[in-house]
C-alpha cells in the first residue's frame, strides 16, 4: 500500500518496501518559547531556517504547526506553509487542532498535503474528513475516540478500523490514511512504549496501512531524551512505523542506519550521503 504526498514539484512515496520517510517536527512552537513569542508577533523568519535545516538532516516531509497561545492560526498557518513551499520542495503536513486553520492551509498548498490529524471522535471525523476528501489530501488518524485514549492495543485497533470505515463513507481509501498508534510518555507509564509498539504491529497486520507516530513524545520528563527517542525509533520501525514524526537534526542519521540495517539502502548509499552532508554542515 502506497501513500503519495507531493510538494510543489516533488513526490514522496510512503510504503512498507520503501525507505523510512522522516516527517520533520521542528516547525512547531511546543516547548520552544522563543518561537512561540515570535509567532505571537507575527514573525515567521524562523520557519525558513527550520525548513532548510530539517531537509539537510534527512526529512522528506515537513510538519507545519503555528499553534501557540494567542496566535491566529487561520491567518498564520497559510503564511507558514507558503514560506516552507517557497524555501524547499517537499510536501507539507498541516498540523492544527483547528479545522478552519487546516482549511486555510490547504487552500495555499502546492501539491498534495498530509493533514495532522483526525481521530475517532465523532465531531472530529465530521470536521476533518470532508476536508481530506475535498482537497484530495492524506491524513494522520490517531487511535483515540470519544472515550479517550484506549489502554490496550486491541482497543486502539478497533478505533482505527472505525476511522477507516468512516473515511470510506467519504470516498477516502485506506492508502490515504497514516494510522498513528499513539505514543505516550514512559515517564508516566513504563509500559506505554510497549503498548505503542504492539499496537503498531497489530495495525500493520490487520489494516496494511502505512503508519506514523510522534516518536519524541515517549521521552517527556526523562533524562537523555535523545537516547530514548533513538532507541524507540528502532523499535517502531521494526513494528511497521514507516513515516515517523521526529527531529531529523537528532535522529536523521539513525533512521538512515535503520534503513541500511533493514536492507532498504543498497550499498548504504543514502546513509553515506547523509553522513557526508551532516559532517559538511558541521
Amino acid at each position: 500500500m502506497q501513500t503519495v504526498l507531493k510538494g510543489p514539484s516533488s513526490e514522496v512515496i510512503i510504503a512498507p518496501d520503501q525507505p523510512i520517510v522522516i516527517i520533520g517536527e521542528r516547525i512547531n512552537p511546543t516547548g520552544r518559547k522563543a518561537f512561540s513569542a515570535e509567532l505571537r508577533e507575527g514573525d515567521l523568519s524562523r520557519v525558513a531556517r527550520d525548513a532548510v535545516a530539517q531537509i539537510n538532516a534527512g526529512a522528506a516531509v515537513l510538519d507545519v504547526n503555528v499553534g501557540a497561545a494567542g496566535v491566529d492560526e487561520v491567518a498564520l498557518l497559510p503564511q507558514a506553509v507558503q514560506i516552507v513551499q517557497d524555501t524547499v520542495d517537499v510536501p507539507v503536513c498541516l498540523d492544527s487542532a483547528n479545522p478552519d486553520a487546516i482549511a486555510a492551509g490547504l487552500k495555499v498548498v502546492k501539491g498534495r498535503a498530509l493533514i495532522n490529524s483526525v481521530n475517532g471522535e465523532t465531531d472530529k471525523l465530521k470536521a476533518v474528513l470532508p476536508l481530506v476528501a475535498e482537497y484530495g489530501a492524506a491524513v494522520i488518524a490517531l487511535c483515540m475516540d470519544d472515550t479517550g485514549i484506549p489502554s490496550t492495543p486491541g482497543q486502539r485497533l478497533e478505533v482505527a478500523q472505525n476511522i477507516l470505515d468512516a473515511a470510506r463513507s467519504y470516498g477516502i481509501p485506506p492508502e490515504d490514511i497514516l494510522l498513528d498508534p499513539l505514543v505516550m510518555a514512559v515517564g508516566a507509564d513504563h509500559k506505554a512504549a510497549q503498548v505503542t509498539v504492539e499496537t503498531a504491529r497489530m495495525l500493520r497486520a490487520s489494516t496494511g496501512c502505512n503508519l506514523t507516530a510522534g516518536a519524541s513524545n515517549v521521552s517527556h520528563g526523562m533524562p537523555e531524551r535523545d537516547t530514548l527517542n533513538t532507541v524507540f525509533l528502532a523499535l517502531l520501525a521494526q513494528a511497521g512505523i514507516n513515516a515517523p514524526i521526529c527531529n531529523p537534526l537528532k535522529n536523521g542519521l539513525s533512521i538512515r542506519a535503520i534503513d541500511l540495517l533493514s536492507g532498504r539502502d543498497e550499498w548504504g548509499a543514502r546513509y553515506i550521503k547523509l553522513y557526508r552532508a551532516t559532517k559538511t554542515d558541521e
